[in-house]
């Protein structure tokens, strides 16, 4: 693959540093040590700025081309997730219960790996802002630093980020325009009906079946609300009651989540869910509360900016290797807040086989990061070439 030469001289340095941040997770807005390892790296390599503490322990830094011209965003997430570590690797979690799990170790590497040869090189016009992001895995530290006002103070015009994704060959890209990730809600509906005796029923209001019915209900929701053209995920995850089987118990839980791209279809899931929780209400004699929490918005990518990525993403790995209208995803992905402010692309990027993220047995491939690296600086010279060059 043709990646770009001196990046590829430091790709043992990339293996080091991205090791050393998968012995060392840290989790949501807590990523004190990731950010001073990501710190410490950057001055070294001769940015120009370095802003800290930007939605606690994010940053951004600044590297200046070759006159004027306009900011582009790259940014990469850096927390990892609360869980354990089962790969036995020589370098794994040294954190009992947290772990870089989703290769957010990989993308803070490849946006190193960018900054090092875009500070060495500076053949671009204008600036590249580097935004390195905390608590992605819930949190919504992306938003926070919008919300900071990082597009505004840095004049970022637009922004990329990448994730690398287990299931494509090692090297292969996949974007599409508009929609890539879905919004994600998630809800709680909590049933109080009048606990007794198993065998009494009759003296009883039962929570139980009133979450059964709930849970029925809600299946109905993508089944007979949906417009068929659309596309929507009605997840019921969690029922929880009881405490023993001759008990019927007092209260019920039923939760879940939600996964949609147009904003339509999340207020009728919306009105759905309240018309279903005041019906089970009323046929079963118990008291229905429902909340519903609004999460991440739809990862949106701006179709201009996906074509002129498309074309990079080819210059590295090759046309064979990218697809550039693949289907879109029902995950979610904070990075949608800066998509908000302001137009880019979003892309995943092949890893090739192994166990998936947020697997206990996962583990960034070190394979890719000179790849990741070569996209983001090439995306700068792309954008911003030197003018007269």
């Amino acid at each position: 693959m043709p990646i770009v030469n001196r990046i590829a001289e430091f790709t043992k340095d990339m293996q080091g540093w991205r090791r050393h941040l998968h012995e060392n997770p840290e989790l949501g807005f807590e990523c004190y040590e990731t950010a001073k390892f990501v710190a410490e790296r950057l001055r070294e390599f001769g940015v120009d700025e370095v802003h800290e503490g930007i939605a606690t322990t994010g940053l951004v830094a600044i590297i200046n081309g070759q006159g004027d011209g306009p900011t582009i965003g790259l940014r990469a997430d850096m927390d990892a997730l609360p869980m354990p570590e089962e790969t036995g690797l020589d370098y794994a979690s040294k954190i009992d219960g947290r772990m870089h799990a989703c290769g957010h170790d990989g993308h803070t590497t490849m946006l190193l790996g960018a900054a090092r040869y875009l500070a060495e090189t500076r053949n671009f016009s204008g600036r590249v802002a580097l935004i390195f992001q905390p608590a992605e895995e819930g949190g919504g530290g992306g938003e926070v630093m919008c919300d900071e006002g990082i597009m505004e103070k840095f004049g970022i015009g637009e922004v990329y980020a990448l994730h690398n994704i287990p299931e494509l060959p090692v090297g292969q890209f996949s974007t599409t325009p508009g929609p890539i990730m879905a919004a994600v809600d998630d809800f709680e509906i909590n049933i109080k009906g009048l606990g007794g005796h198993g065998a009494y029923p009759q003296d009883t209001r039962d929570p139980v079946v009133a979450a059964v019915a709930v849970a029925s209900a809600i299946q109905t929701i993508v089944s007979r609300n949906l417009d068929t053209r659309k596309e929507l995920v009605v997840s019921v995850t969690q029922i929880h009651t009881g405490s023993a089987d001759n008990i019927i118990p007092e209260v019920a839980f039923v939760g879940g989540t939600v996964r949609t791209f147009e904003k339509d279809v999340q207020a009728m899931v919306q009105k759905r869910l309240k018309a279903i929780c005041e019906g089970v209400a009323a046929a079963y004699d118990v008291e229905v509360s429902l909340t519903y929490n609004i999460g991440y918005p739809a990862t949106v990518n701006d179709a201009e900016k996906v074509a002129v990525a498309a074309k990079v993403a080819a210059e590295i790995s090759g046309a064979d290797n990218v697809v550039a209208d693949q289907q879109p995803e029902m995950g979610a992905e904070d990075f949608s807040y800066m998509l908000e402010h302001r137009p880019g692309a979003y892309l995943f990027l092949g890893q090739g086989a192994g166990p998936g993220v947020h697997n206990t047995g996962y583990d960034f491939n070190d394979e890719i990061s000179p790849i990741g690296a070569s996209f983001f600086a090439r995306m700068v010279e792309t954008r911003q070439p030197v003018k007269g060059a």
